[in-house]
């Protein structure tokens, strides 16, 4: 278990995490410990502000394909203040191509157990959105049983309609969270994001997740750790999936490729 971070949080004299541009992302430059530093230090200073959340995405080839085929992803990207590196294949352009190598890949699915921790050791509080309803419930009772401590102050599964936006947005302020998880998937989660950011006012994270429910309820699988490393967690999937998911990949790994090539700064 880490120490309470708290006072050195706000007592320490803080230097901004630098940036790089990978795939046409300004990807921040941490490991998973020193985002979940990050969380900390923006939720405990946004407390009672009404100030708009920081909007955290994540990039990965995917993401980086569809900006180049959909030019609003692109747009809705450049809202997020926190873009991190949650695809190997990320990683790796930057420690070939790009000014400064990012240190590794912060996966959400990895990420979520430091920002647990650290938020069980300050008082963070959480809320869970997304997935199925089977999804999340069984996402929030793993997160209880592995971190007791831990406030899960509200959940909803996210099937809705844009109509429910403003009664949503609603029962998650009222919750008082200070890290809002939000697992729908690329690209509606970013857009669901950057939409309702005004209604979130005083949430001090907003952050998305994709998937993480069902990895963290078990009723997903994730590959193993050495395919992980070297970038291959695609295949596994594929291989699970491939039927929905084989084609995508073939089709959208070159042009990830591509667009990293070519939109990474040197």
């Amino acid at each position: 278990m880490r120490k309470d971070l708290r006072a050195d949080i706000l007592n320490e004299k803080h230097v901004e995490p630098s940036t790089v541009c990978v795939g046409g992302f300004n990807t921040i430059v941490v490991d998973s410990l020193q985002l979940a530093d990050t969380m900390l230090r923006d939720c405990i200073a946004n407390r009672r502000k009404e100030e708009e959340s920081k909007l955290v995405f994540s990039s990965n080839g995917q993401g980086v394909s569809l900006a180049g085929t959909n030019p609003d992803f692109m747009k809705t990207m450049e809202q997020a203040h926190i873009i991190h590196a949650d695809g190997m294949s990320v990683v790796w352009a930057s420690r070939i191509l790009a000014s400064k190598p990012l240190p590794s890949r912060v996966a959400t699915s990895d990420f979520f157990y430091d920002a647990a921790e650290v938020a069980q050791a300050n008082g963070l509080s959480f809320y869970m959105f997304g997935g199925s309803e089977l999804q999340n419930s069984t996402a929030v009772q793993a997160i209880k049983k592995k971190f007791p401590n831990l406030k899960i102050v509200g959940r909803r599964h996210g099937y809705f309609c844009e109509q429910d936006d403003e009664d949503i947005c609603r029962e998650i302020v009222e919750s008082g969270a200070d890290v809002l998880w939000v697992g729908l998937g690329k690209p509606l989660q970013e857009e669901w994001c950057v939409r309702n950011k005004k209604k979130l006012k005083g949430i001090g994270w907003i952050k998305t997740c994709g998937g993480l429910y069902g990895f963290l309820g078990g009723t997903s699988r994730r590959a193993p750790g050495w395919l992980q490393h070297i970038g291959f967690e695609w295949a596994f999937r594929a291989a699970l999936n491939p039927r929905h998911l084989l084609l995508r990949y073939l089709i959208t790994n070159p042009h990830a490729i591509y667009r990293m090539v070519r939109y990474t700064k040197r």
